[in-house]
């Protein structure tokens, strides 16, 4: 199937990259949906900055910008968003609950042969597909934050995926400009995240036992092992309370004690320090 029409549910920090990637790179036609028309509004607001970076550098022109935001379509309207997409990708909060519900309304009025998909990180993506009535046309689709700027998706098969929508998937990524990656079995964290949680987690066993400031800290790792920023200002982009919602999916899941979130973790996130998105978190970014 060809995809014409993509729908976005969430313009959250995923949510809204991901409808600016669809929009700009595949030239889809992009309904961004969220509850709010508040949070519709910042979702473009972001949109709208990081177009305007990429006009700074050169890499789009005003012309570009303005065809790339006429292609994006925000509502609160649940129906008219999904009615008529071809592909449907989930970008709402880790909760279980909130994706089963959305989900299921969102199967009501979906076209019968279109691709649902989750932008989850670490919720299975069986247990979403069976929110549905056809789970074969269900996969998870994980970008990385941000969206904009980070090559890779996760295409992730769940017990029903057929192989026809896994195909249609990657070949979206793909025309996203992204590099999709085939995860053949539904497992908590996938690939990514299953390394990546732990190293995060130890590097707030550091700060907690004071073994050196955050910022020594991630430079220690940035230049010893090569990493674009360090572990704790990526905790920061990534958020602190999504962070520790997938440390306590793994730990359930997998029952490993390397899943454990250090106690800061779990501190921070009740005092909302969650990082960039609350302004602060390891870093004050209300400085930035």
């Amino acid at each position: 199937m060809g995809i014409r029409k993509v729908a976005v549910l969430g313009a959250g920090l995923m949510g809204h990259g991901i409808a600016q990637v669809a929009a700009h790179m595949a030239k889809y036609e992009v309904s961004l949906i969220d509850v709010k028309q508040e949070f519709l509004d910042n979702g473009m607001k972001m949109i709208r900055g990081s177009l305007q970076k990429f006009l700074e550098k050169g890499k789009i022109s005003e012309e570009e910008m303005d065809k790339i935001l006429g292609r994006i379509h925000p509502t609160v309207d649940l129906r008219e968003a999904v009615v008529d997409a071809d592909l449907i990708i989930e970008a709402v909060p880790e909760s279980v609950d909130i994706k089963k519900t959305v989900l299921m309304e969102v199967y009501e009025v979906a076209k019968k042969d279109a691709v649902i998909t989750s932008n989850t990180s670490s919720v299975s993506i069986t247990v979403l597909a069976s929110f549905i009535r056809r789970p074969e046309r269900f996969c998870g689709m994980h970008f990385f934050n941000p969206p904009q700027l980070m090559s890779l998706v996760e295409v992730v098969r769940g017990a029903k995926t057929s192989d026809e929508t896994v195909k249609v998937v990657v070949e979206a990524a793909k025309k996203m400009g992204k590099e999709p990656i085939v995860v053949k079995k539904d497992s908590p964290g996938f690939i990514v995240n299953r390394v990546l949680v732990p190293v995060l987690n130890e590097a707030v066993y550091l700060v907690w036992e004071e073994v050196a400031d955050p910022n020594e800290i991630d430079e220690a790792v940035r230049l010893g092992l090569n990493w674009p920023m360090g572990p704790l200002r990526l905790l920061d982009y990534v958020g602190l309370d999504t962070s520790l919602a997938m440390m306590k999916v793994f730990q359930k899941e997998l029952g490993d004690v390397k899943f454990q979130p250090c106690p800061l973790l779990e501190q921070m996130v009740k005092a909302g320090l969650l990082g960039r998105k609350s302004g602060k978190g390891f870093y004050d970014w209300k400085k930035r």
